[in-house]
């Protein structure tokens, strides 16, 4: 027995001498630790630290995004009110720097053991800088419980440019459409985290893990280029008026987008204002803005919002419709490349084709008669091309289109294209390409295509056949101003042979030195171009897209332009030659800006050009369906047709 309590004796002075071991360890070496985060909890709850977002430049270093400090005002009621003289003094303070009153700062101070209350947001560094320098004198001994937060806020210095390639940032730093939608994740970084906490003899101290700003972005996008297309369309639509205008401004060496502009913009610092929507209702165009600001604020949550969603849709890369005569392009570039045909051919048009049960007409409707395939290209010749388009059969036909990329995803990489399944629908691939559909798909009706796929696809004819996926951001930095990644020339096939290319650049030249695209001369320059209208479903309306999509110069293509007019303000949209007009405004400016040299071989520009009249297509009613993707009801003809007894007309 004497034995066992002996033994007991010692087990239990053992485990004591492991409690007291334990107690001195976590006293002597962990103390200090566990002590602070005690007291902190107890106290004070860290705050966080935010990072800045990285900067958005173009390519020539422009800020065109950037995040600039503010700051807010923190109080610390605890502290203020640990003495009379404290609290007086702080007071003081407050009022004279900030503008707080005696009532607000009671309120404030009604929570007396708080340590943490912000009284105001978003403060400038002009709003700041008087107490900050206050601090810094010596004169505020007694001043405490007052902090300054950083905060960042987002901002775009040349506020509409180049809108709907930024996007826009909301609260969190969430990045929304174009570039701060897609590289998000770049341009954010990692918040860090200020600790505070009581020592022993209870005085503040910190801690810091600072955050980690974001990567900056370089861009193709090129200011100036951004500005000439904005002033020439701003007096376009001034004079001629239109629905929307659209222009894509790349480099065909590697389809950078230089350049990129919707008509209806909107400001990213303020990207949530209802006033840009107005265009959207005919009843309140004429309205003042403060008028209709009123009216917007009496919308439904859900109409304001299919407003806003409205106005920062990117036509370019989102919307798709018929192209018209600029698909010729393609057609006659894919039957050359497969040696369909060699470019020595004469076709013969009488002003009509007969296809399966259907008499589908030239836009000259008197006919062509003997035409050259590159004379077909010039006087944009539907009966020529569709004599084409049969010779090459829906197999070879559809070959080019997938390889020049239409039905598919050009991989743009900022958001808004639609998905590989619903662009897929919208043309007419081999066993869909019935006579009629090959037919009028080889003049561009019936298959719908994206600006963004037509630009990038021409952009290959014109550099040698080689498709470069389009992109507009070219460098990411890390915060230090240190390259990370860099996109270059991202190939993805060849489309067509560079002798094939060097044929087609020939024939383009042609159109607008010798043809319809004469409109869109600039003096003493060597462009190359087609032109394209389009009639806009249902059919008889009287409502076209009216384009042209140029190059120059001709033997070492610099630049293309893409210009997109919906619904010119014209009594007869269809003759109006809007997009080609456009695209010599546009030119005119943007070729100098970029060092193009003039040849001297181009004349003045043509006024009394011949331009491509739209004429209706079938004879009598069009199919039912005439639209790759569109449904029966889309392509109904108005019931009252008294003006337009045709219920389609072509695209040129």
């Amino acid at each position: 027995m004497r034995r066992r309590l002996l033994y007991l004796l010692l087990l239990i002075t053992l485990m004591f001498g492991v409690v007291i071991g334990a107690i001195c360890y976590y006293n002597i070496v962990k103390g200090d630790k566990y002590s602070e985060k005690v007291l902190s909890q107890n106290n004070y709850e860290s705050i966080s630290v935010p990072f800045k977002r990285g900067n958005i430049y173009d390519c020539n270093g422009s800020i065109l995004a950037t995040s600039n400090k503010v700051y807010n005002l923190v109080i610390e009621p605890k502290n203020i009110l640990s003495s009379k003289t404290v609290e007086k003094a702080t007071r003081e303070a407050l009022s004279e720097y900030f503008g707080v009153n005696k009532d607000e700062m009671d309120e404030y101070l009604e929570d007396s053991e708080s340590w943490y209350k912000v009284i105001r947001k978003k403060l400038t560094y002009e709003e700041v800088k008087d107490y900050q320098a206050f601090i810094k004198s010596g004169d505020a001994d007694n001043v405490m419980g007052i902090r300054l937060q950083d905060e960042y806020v987002r901002s775009y210095p040349n506020k509409e440019l180049a809108c709907h390639m930024l996007g826009f940032v909301v609260s969190g730093n969430e990045g929304i459409g174009g570039i701060e939608g897609s590289y998000n994740s770049f341009l954010n970084g990692q918040n860090g985290r200020s600790y505070s906490y009581l020592n022993k003899d209870y005085s503040l101290q910190k801690s810091l893990e600072p955050a980690v700003d974001g990567n900056s972005l370089v861009t193709t996008i090129d200011t100036e280029a951004q500005r000439i297309v904005q002033k020439k369309c701003n007096s376009f639509m001034k004079e001629m008026g239109a629905k929307n205008i659209s222009v894509l401004v790349m480099n065909p060496k590697n389809c950078e987008i230089l350049a990129l502009y919707n008509s209806h913009q909107f400001d990213p610092n303020n990207a949530y204002s209802m006033v840009p929507t107005k265009y959207q209702f005919e009843e309140y165009k004429d309205m003042s803005n403060d008028a209709y600001e009123a009216i917007a604020d009496e919308m439904e949550d859900e109409d304001k919002l299919k407003a806003l969603n409205d106005l920062w849709r990117n036509f370019v890369i989102s919307d798709s419709f018929e192209p018209g005569s600029t698909y010729k392009t393609f057609t006659i570039s894919g039957a050359l490349e497969d040696g369909v045909i060699n470019g020595d051919e004469q076709f013969f048009c009488d002003g009509v084709q007969h296809v399966a049960d259907w008499d589908i007409k030239c836009h000259n409707v008197n006919g062509h008669g003997m035409l050259t395939v590159p004379q077909a290209l010039e006087q944009s010749c539907n009966d020529c091309l569709m004599q084409i388009a049969a010779l090459e059969g829906s197999t070879i036909f559809d070959k080019y289109q997938v390889l020049f990329g239409f039905g598919q995803k050009t991989n743009i990489d900022i958001s808004g294209e639609a998905g590989d399944a619903d662009l897929y629908s919208m043309v007419y691939h081999e066993d869909t390409l019935n006579p009629v559909e090959l037919a009028t798909s080889s003049f561009g009706q019936g298959v719908t295509v994206t600006m963004m796929q037509l630009g990038t696809a021409f952009c290959s004819v014109v550099n040698g056949g080689y498709y470069y996926q389009p992109h507009v951001v070219k460098q990411i930095l890390d915060s230090d101003g240190n390259l990370i990644q860099s996109y270059d020339k991202i190939l993805v096939r060849r489309t067509i042979s560079n002798e094939t290319s060097e044929q087609m650049k020939q024939i383009l030249k042609e159109v607008v030195e010798e043809g319809t695209g004469r409109k869109a001369i600039v003096e003493g320059y060597e462009i190359g171009g087609k032109t394209g209208t389009a009639e806009k479903l249902p059919r008889g309306n009287g409502k076209y897209i009216l384009s042209f999509i140029g190059f120059a110069p001709v033997d070492d293509p610099q630049v293309v332009i893409y210009c997109v007019v919906d619904e010119p303000g014209a009594d007869d949209q269809s003759s109006s030659a809007a997009g080609t007009l456009l695209f010599n405004k546009i030119a005119e400016e943007m070729l100098p800006y970029m060092n193009i040299y003039k040849t001297g071989d181009a004349s003045p520009t043509d006024a009394t050009g011949t331009d491509e009249i739209a004429t209706p297509v079938f004879e009598g009613a069009a199919p039912e369906i005439s639209v790759a993707g569109s449904t029966a009801e889309e392509n109904a003809q108005p019931a009252d047709t008294s003006t337009n007894t045709d219920a389609t007309e072509t695209p040129q």
